[in-house]
């Protein structure tokens, strides 16, 4: 199966009946993180879980992560345009799959050149080194 590189996050979850319509929870992290607006509109794909036509999941090794990895680690330099900004002023760049790299004292449309300083599994910070790259 294809992703797209548009992806903005992927995640389980249940359809609840609430009256006339069907809904289906973003998890709280997502919010966040800011990979997702409450106040935006956006296209969901379903994939069902136990579809015969599902590929096998992979077999793994004992100590292998179950999720997929961050696709960038600490220490890592990246060049990164600042798409938007957080609830905390911070710039929000995405790179891969649709992972955020923090970026602090920086403006939507900057070009810059970041060192990766921490990383978590939803998210990346980044120091500029360089800036209008």
């Amino acid at each position: 199966m294809e992703i797209s590189n548009k992806l903005l996050c992927l995640f389980s979850s249940n359809i609840t009946s609430d009256e006339d319509k069907y809904v289906i929870e973003v998890p709280k992290r997502e919010i966040e993180t800011g990979s997702v607006d409450p106040n935006e509109t956006y296209r969901v794909a379903l994939i069902s879980a136990d579809t015969p036509e599902a590929e096998p999941e992979p077999e793994r090794d004992e100590g292998a992560p179950s999720e997929p990895q961050p696709p960038v680690e600490a220490g890592e330099i990246r060049y990164v345009e600042i798409e938007d900004i957080g609830k905390q002023g911070d710039g929000i760049a995405r790179v891969e799959r649709g992972y955020v790299i923090i970026v602090p004292d920086s403006e939507i449309g900057e070009r810059v050149k970041v060192e990766v300083t921490e990383v978590k599994s939803n998210f990346a910070v980044g120091e500029i080194i360089d800036e209008e790259v």
